[in-house]
């Protein structure tokens, strides 16, 4: 067997039909296919997930133990693999102790400098960092804000302690809180506070260091330790941590606090001796406060013998954030702040530093969020690994990234139950001559859409400064798809959800933030059709509700609802197994007992949505199975586990439950994440029907596809950081086409003027494959369609 090839045969996980494959090692392997065809399926559970189960089973099984367990992927074989590192979608830790500098590691660089070079010297490396009590302020632990109790928040002085003076709930009239205060005999509990002197006042909030008599629930006297308002809110609520708090207490403290800069260190997060360290007059934390793109010219000053070497060390990291177009960001830039795309990049990033070779690269969707002028840099960092003896698999859809692959995986042809195979795999030339969807829309060269429609009004936001907003005024159309588009950090997000959006707390927002997925959850739980469902047996056939939901009395008592038993064999790795007492259904026989037009509860759940619409008519239920339909999603089945869809289904799963309304602000941040080209027409289309029934839409975007179909376009930058927050354009689709000083309008002229049928490399016509069993199929993609559609219901 062949070592420069990773070898799949017989892969079953997910919707893959038994396909074999051999993946080119130290090569850039791009792996494309519309949302839900199994590209995911392949990389991630086939081969990451074997990759880590088989590098667990080198430790010993007292570690392994204590380790993540890997079930072993659906596959006959799968061989030549190397270890696996995986950079995901999900997003980067948004604590408030992370930043861009912790998650690049160069706060670490940064302080080893500080450490050796600066004056004076405020000790080791540890005594620079906001995360480390050798370094932290000690007025914030290193947060640089303080969150403390607002008293105007908390008092209503206009009233006395008996009358309800104190606002928050849990210190209230009758709480043990408030007996401390209006029964401890130090104050008239009928006097309005505001008649309290200085000294009263400061006792009521900040008394503590004694006791006090109160009674009790029986009526008998004790003494408790008095502690004034402020001590009391500050050490249960701030000092424990608010997020520790359940949902409603929280959202009862928030109320009350006042969040600011720390007064002591300033913003600054460390102490007076970390403070007081410079090189050149600059401390550590203006380093950290710094463009990156500043702070590259600041360290290329270091020529001193002993600095030189640890600040090129930062420097060669710098400079890969700028080449991902990240130079804008600051190293104090807290990483719950930066977008999907900005955090993709990081990721992307802190592996390059590593110099280990023979490692396989897995990225998902390295390309979202990302401006079609980055694409090209990010590509020459994913050639860079590869050029150091690594294989790198991409997931992706952006024809600039497809462009770089040295070999490209098409799956499909279609999603679900209709992909699963391999249509396509060659090299990029080969692949644009191809009969596949994606070769197809990578030949595909469409104008601006010219026949726009007219605006009904405006919505104005004027002044706008928040970031690095230069004082700007834009106009939104109404009644028109408008789409905000800029390279990265460019000030888009900041316009649209941190101006506009505030002042239309309408607005129907679908932003990048991931719903919850769990083996429980699916799309009918989901969209909320299950309870219509359940309802609708329990009318026919006379039992509760509750005997209907796998997560309740209906569930499989041998597998608890699940469908699965996953077996722990201890130091082994686990087995999942269908529940034979249930044949994965996930209902006990009392429960598929009743039927509703000829189907259990369990056949309902294997229906797609395209086939659930015409059993059930009901508008309660049809309305939602529409909303999938119309975001593309009608091949899912209702009772599918949330965990088994791409980032790109999920997406537009969280979309389909915000349609159908009329008149209303919709705002959408880059839906196309995770689409295929294909499924971006679908979206498109979606928009425009969203437009057509007399709602408003704006969409933050870099898609050229969704730029073209717009019928108003705002353009912002002309760079990122400092050099954006300024309108560079804003008109039709194809007044961008002759627009001046706009990098979008640059590559809007470019992707039109590229010959999609330029080809680098001269190699016979490829014929579109996919392999199951070792049988080629030749099928298009409304054969398998017709196949899906025509397929009989579950009896």
């Amino acid at each position: 067997m062949r070592r420069d090839h990773i070898v799949i045969e017989g892969a079953r996980q997910n919707n893959l039909k038994n396909i074999t494959l051999r993946i080119p090692k130290e090569r850039i392997v791009v792996f494309t296919g519309v949302s839900g065809s199994g590209k995911s399926s392949v990389v991630f559970d086939t081969v990451a997930a074997e990759s880590r189960r088989q590098l667990g089973e080198m430790f010993s099984w007292f570690v392994r133990n204590r380790m993540p367990r890997q079930e072993r992927p659906d596959a006959d074989v799968i061989a030549n693999l190397a270890p696996a590192v995986v950079v995901d979608q999900r997003p980067l830790g948004a604590n408030s102790r992370s930043t861009v500098g912790t998650v690049t590691d160069i706060n670490a660089v940064l302080r080893v400098l500080f450490s050796r070079y600066a004056h004076p010297s405020a000790g080791e490396a540890a005594a620079y960092s906001f995360n480390d009590p050798d370094g932290m302020c000690p007025e914030c632990d290193g947060l640089g804000r303080v969150a403390r109790m607002d008293v105007g928040k908390m008092l209503d002085t206009s009233k006395s302690l008996n009358d309800g003076a104190i606002r928050f709930a849990p210190f209230g009239v009758g709480t043990f809180p408030w007996q401390l205060y209006a029964e401890s005999g130090l104050f008239d509990p009928d006097k309005p506070l505001r008649e309290f002197t200085p000294e009263e006042m400061d006792l009521l909030l900040h008394g503590k260091g004694f006791r006090v008599p109160r009674r009790n629930r029986t009526g008998e006297m004790g003494h408790n330790a008095y502690e004034g308002i402020a001590e009391r809110f500050h050490r249960l609520y701030v000092e424990r941590g608010l997020d520790t708090l359940p949902d409603r207490q929280r959202r009862e403290a928030l109320a009350m606090i006042i969040d600011a800069v720390c007064p002591a260190c300033r913003g600054d997060r460390l102490n007076a001796a970390a403070r007081a360290a410079k090189i050149d007059g600059l401390g550590i934390a203006d380093y950290c406060r710094m463009e990156i793109s500043e702070l590259i010219t600041v360290l290329d000053g270091v020529d001193d013998p002993v600095g030189a070497p640890v600040a090129q060390a930062a420097l060669t990291r710098l400079r890969r954030l700028e080449a991902v177009g990240l130079g804008h960001l600051s190293l104090d830039r807290p990483t719950a702040t930066v977008s999907g795309g900005e955090g993709q990049r990081l990721k992307v990033v802190r592996h390059l530093g590593s110099s280990l070779t023979g490692l396989t690269y897995i990225f998902d969707e390295p390309s979202v969020g990302m401006h079609p002028g980055d694409v090209a840099r990010l590509g020459e960092l994913l050639a860079e690994l590869r050029d150091r003896g690594n294989t790198v698999l991409v997931v992706d859809h952006d024809p600039d990234v497809i462009a770089i692959a040295d070999h490209v995986i098409d799956m499909g042809p279609g999603a679900g139950a209709r992909g699963g195979r391999v249509v396509f795999q060659g090299p990029v030339a080969a692949l644009r001559r191809a009969d596949t969807l994606t070769a197809r829309h990578l030949r595909r060269r469409t104008p601006p859409k010219r026949d726009v429609r007219r605006p009904a009004g405006r919505l104005t936001v004027a002044d706008a400064r928040t970031h690095n907003l230069d004082g700007i005024t834009v106009d939104f159309p109404t009644g028109v798809l408008t789409v905000v588009t800029g390279v990265a950090g460019s000030g888009k997000s900041t316009l649209v959800n941190h101006e506009l959006v505030p002042r239309h707390p309408e607005a129907i927002v679908v932003d990048q933030s991931p719903i919850a997925a769990s083996r429980r959850a699916c799309p009918a739980t989901y969209l909320g059709v299950m309870d219509h469902l359940r309802r609708l047996f329990a009318k026919a056939s006379g039992a509760d509700p509750g005997l209907f939901s796998h997560n309740a009395a209906g569930a499989c008592p041998a597998c608890d609802g699940n469908g699965v038993i996953v077996t722990d064999l201890a130091f082994m790795d686990p087995v999942t197994t269908t529940c034979r007492a249930c044949g994965g259904s996930r209902y006990r026989p009392e429960a598929l007992a009743h039927t509703l037009r000829g189907l259990t509860i369990a056949d309902v759940l294997a229906l797609t949505a395209r086939q659930a619409l015409d059993v059930f008519p009901e508008r309660p239920v049809a309305a939602r199975l529409r909303a999938l339909s119309d975001v593309g999603l009608d091949y899912l089945r209702l009772g599918q586990p949330l965990t088994t869809l791409s980032g790109g289904e999920r997406q537009r799963l969280k979309l389909a439950t915000r349609l159908h309304r009329t008149g209303a602000l919709y705002v959408l941040d880059e839906p196309t994440a995770g689409l295929h080209m294909a499924d971006v027409d679908g979206l498109i289309a979606l928009l425009d029907r969203l437009v057509d029934a007399g709602n408003t839409v704006i969409v933050i975007e870099h898609s050229l596809q969704v730029i073209k179909n717009a019928d108003w376009v705002i353009d912002l930058g002309p760079g990122g950081g400092k050099h954006g927050g300024r309108v560079v354009f804003t008109g039709t689709p194809a007044d961008l086409l002759t627009a001046t000083g706009s990098i979008t309008a640059e590559h809007l002229r470019r992707h039109l003027r590229e010959d999609p049928h330029e080809d680098a490399h001269e190699s016979p016509r490829p014929h579109a494959v996919a392999q199951t069993d070792e049988q080629t199929y030749e099928q298009t993609d409304e054969q398998v369609d017709e196949q899906v559609d025509g397929a009989a219901l579950p009896a």
